[in-house]
C-alpha cells in the first residue's frame, strides 16, 4: 500500500519530543529535508522551526497557502473542527489513557490493581461455571459455583455503588 501521510503544508502532526511533546501542530512550510515551520494556534504552540524526526504525522490535513500567517491557520483549524475530530480518534483516546495512568499515585495504583484482581476473580468463577455447565451431551445444570458467582457479582456491585 502506498504512503498516505506526506510532509506537506497543512498536515496536522503530533510532537513527540521536547517541551511540545503531545501537542498538535500544523506544518506551515517545509524548510529543508530535516526541518519544517510549524504553528499551533489553538494548542499553544508558537510558530517555530521543528525537526521532522520529532513529529508523528496524522491523517488530517487542512488547506491554506504555505507560509500563511497564524490568523489564517487558526481560521482553517476552526473551520475544519480539528479539535473534535482529533478527540474522537483511537490514537487520542489511547494517549489520554496513558496520561491518566502516569498521573496515578501509589495508592491509586494499588486500588486499580485490587479492582482488576476482583474483576478477574469474578470472571474466572463465571467462566468455570459455564465450562462445567456445558456437557458433551448438551444438557445443562445449575452448580454451586454458578450461584457463588452471582453472589460475588452482587457484592461487587454493591461495593462499587456505595463508594460513589
Amino acid at each position: 500500500m502506498p504512503f498516505q501521510r506526506f510532509v506537506q503544508t497543512g498536515r496536522i502532526a503530533k510532537c513527540s519530543a521536547g517541551p511540545l511533546k503531545g501537542r498538535l501542530i500544523t506544518i506551515v512550510d517545509v524548510i529543508d529535508q530535516n526541518r519544517v515551520l510549524i504553528d499551533g494556534p489553538l494548542t499553544g504552540v508558537p510558530r517555530q522551526e521543528y525537526r521532522l524526526n520529532n513529529l508523528h504525522l496524522t491523517k488530517y490535513r487542512i488547506k491554506f497557502p504555505f507560509t500563511a500567517p497564524t490568523r489564517i491557520v487558526r481560521k482553517a483549524w476552526v473551520d475544519n473542527d480539528l479539535k473534535a475530530k482529533w478527540k474522537s480518534t483511537p490514537w487520542s483516546i489511547k494517549s489520554q489513557n496513558i496520561c491518566k495512568r502516569t498521573r496515578l499515585n501509589d495508592f491509586d495504583r494499588f486500588k486499580l490493581r485490587y479492582a482488576k484482581r476482583q474483576r478477574n476473580k469474578l470472571l474466572t468463577v463465571a467462566f468455570n461455571a459455564l465450562k462445567k455447565r456445558t456437557k458433551s451431551d448438551g444438557t445443562t445444570r445449575v452448580l454451586k459455583k454458578d450461584r457463588r458467582a452471582k453472589i460475588l457479582k452482587s457484592k461487587a456491585e454493591k461495593k462499587a455503588g456505595g463508594k460513589k
